[in-house]
């Protein structure tokens, strides 16, 4: 049989770090609410800046060589990823 007051410890640790979750999904809702109207807003003019970074992609070196730099030995460039990052 465990000690209850190990338990009980146990439950309260599992009750904190549920509780700083709940706290930065809360914030992170508020972020989005605060964006949320901008995005709508320029709904029509984001298939135009992803095509243009499907093309860039498509194309091997061309982020190099806008930025003026040679790509060593001739490789493609890294295609860009088309992902936005993850919040912490």
């Amino acid at each position: 049989m465990k000690d209850i007051h190990e338990v009980l410890r146990n439950k309260q640790a599992k009750y904190a770090q549920l509780g700083k979750q709940i706290e930065l999904l809360q914030q992170a809702a508020e972020k989005l609410r605060e964006v949320a109207p901008l995005l709508a807003d320029n709904d029509g003019d984001d298939s135009v800046v992803l095509s243009e970074i499907d093309e860039e992609a498509r194309m091997p070196g061309a982020m190099a060589a806008k930025a003026g730099v040679a790509s060593p030995g001739n490789q493609p460039a890294k295609p860009v990823r088309g992902v936005a990052p993850r919040w912490p």
